[in-house]
């Protein structure tokens, strides 16, 4: 049980604070709709409970491999983010000049996004997330991670860190679908998209600096 309650520490540690991935989530639930949001939340918590596997297996062997490249992945993670601001923002201008082309007739639903495209796309944004790798190290620096833990013992901690991740995730999917039938109008669509890419690019920032 303790190792249940640890995992869910971990999962909700890493899911409360919203950062890009949160923002691009919510994004991505309001414009392309809840199917495309449920499964880019489940991507990131399975990112989360792969990230607790490693923290519980791995143990403190990990923090010599992680440190070298924490630095470099900063950089290349801040790329991304910056990369998913400008595909965000250039999707909403295109929605609202097609729109405004159509006589101002918008599509229901928003952008098509498979459901598998949405798990993996966001799968790896998080698994590449430098904030969700130093968290999990942190853990196992400071032995907030199960030592020596049975196979039992990771299952309920990996277990415990995916349950409260998907919690989370889903509930900012929904945040995002309510979000999406509030903002109907071209307008709506577009200042939601400009916001999040502004909000990303903002965090890609803020990791750039504290990368120096």
């Amino acid at each position: 049980m303790g190792a249940l309650i640890a995992g869910l520490v971990a999962g909700y540690g890493i899911a409360v604070p919203v950062g890009a991935v949160g923002a691009y989530l919510v994004s991505l639930t309001a414009r392309a709709g809840l199917k495309a949001g449920l499964s880019a939340a489940l991507g990131v918590a399975a990112a989360d409970g792969l990230y607790a596997l490693v923290a519980a297996a791995g143990g403190a062997a990990l923090v010599p491999v992680l440190q070298p490249v924490l630095l470099p992945l900063r950089w290349v993670a801040a790329l991304v983010l910056v990369g998913l601001a400008v595909r965000s923002g250039m999707t909403a201008i295109r929605q609202y000049l097609l729109v405004q082309a159509q006589g101002g007739r918008a599509e229901e639903g928003g952008a098509a996004v498979s459901g598998g495209r949405a798990f993996f796309g966001f799968l790896g944004i998080t698994l590449m997330n430098p904030a969700t790798i130093v968290y999990f190290a942190a853990l196992v620096l400071g032995g907030q991670a199960v030592s020596d833990p049975t196979v039992l013992e990771q299952v309920l901690f990996v277990g415990g860190a995916f349950a409260a991740s998907a919690s989370w995730q889903l509930l900012l999917a929904g945040g995002g679908a309510l979000l999406g039938r509030a903002l109907t109008g071209r307008r709506g669509r577009l200042a939601t998209g400009l916001t999040s890419s502004t909000v990303i690019v903002a965090l890609a920032l803020h990791l750039l600096v504290t990368a120096g």
